[in-house]
């Protein structure tokens, strides 16, 4: 089994990787980012939705989502979220591997660094070909992780995370083979007990993400490095990637 496939991993630590404070900030990036304004009727899919953070607010703003994820657990808590908010949304359990609906949505979202999982790199490329498979013509994928450029700048440093019931989280990040990959330890202490876990993916630099788009067949590929649209320099804070789907007229851009 892989580490992504552990529903235990996403349940125990979902407190710090998915905290309220967490929900509060998406739905402030929703409502203000020019790369995240949709018109009305805009069919989007969230690829690795988790508890739904981006759902919410993407459904309040008129848009028509879609929620994937390959874990139950976290289907549950997006569907729980999307019902304490009214909101009207579709969930669907499948691997980003494997799911297709050819032709069906005006934008792709993968976000909260969901890319990258899987061990032979032309899995990855997979998923950004399903991504253009799914979109109509013109439409956009927008992928959103932690570049290397930006990581570099920060890696080696233990991060602490205090939950609210006196537990805490202590994250560790490890560089593997030569800045291809990266390995994340999440140490989970409640009381006595300790519980453990790793996530392993690949890291990009903006050019690498930038040539996996092209090579799955997207154009006007740009790189930005915040949801505020910043270019991606040595001030960014994410590697944010979006790309069309070439064969018709690309939507509107946002404000």
């Amino acid at each position: 089994m892989h580490w992504y496939e552990d529903d235990t991993l996403w349940s125990e630590f979902s407190e710090t990787m998915f905290s309220e404070r967490r929900r509060a900030e998406v739905a402030s990036t929703v409502a203000k980012s020019p790369l995240l304004d949709f018109p009305a009727g805009t069919r989007v899919l969230d690829l690795c939705c988790g508890p739904g953070l981006y759902l919410v607010p993407l459904a309040s703003a008129g848009c028509r989502v879609t929620g994937v994820d390959l874990s139950p657990v976290m289907l549950d808590r997006a569907r729980a979220a999307c019902a304490a908010a009214g909101a009207e949304v579709r969930l669907v359990r499948a691997d980003m591997l494997e799911h297709v609906e050819p032709e069906s949505y005006d934008v792709v979202l993968n976000v909260y660094t969901s890319f990258g999982y899987f061990d032979d790199p032309r899995d990855n490329l997979r998923v950004l070909r399903n991504a253009r498979q799914s979109l109509v013509p013109g439409g956009r994928l927008l992928v959103d992780v932690m570049g290397k450029e930006v990581l570099a700048g920060w890696i080696g440093r233990p991060q602490l995370v205090e939950l609210e019931d006196g537990a805490y989280v202590v994250q560790r990040d490890t560089i593997l083979d030569d800045w291809t990959r990266l390995r994340t330890d999440w140490t989970l202490v409640r009381g006595r007990t300790a519980r453990q876990a790793s996530i392993t993916s690949f890291v990009y630099s903006a050019a690498e993400l930038r040539g996996m788009f092209e090579e799955a067949g997207f154009t006007r590929v740009e790189c930005y490095g915040d949801f505020d649209g910043a270019p991606y320099d040595h001030h960014a804070r994410r590697l944010i990637v979006r790309g069309v789907r070439p064969g018709g007229p690309a939507p509107a851009e946002g404000r």
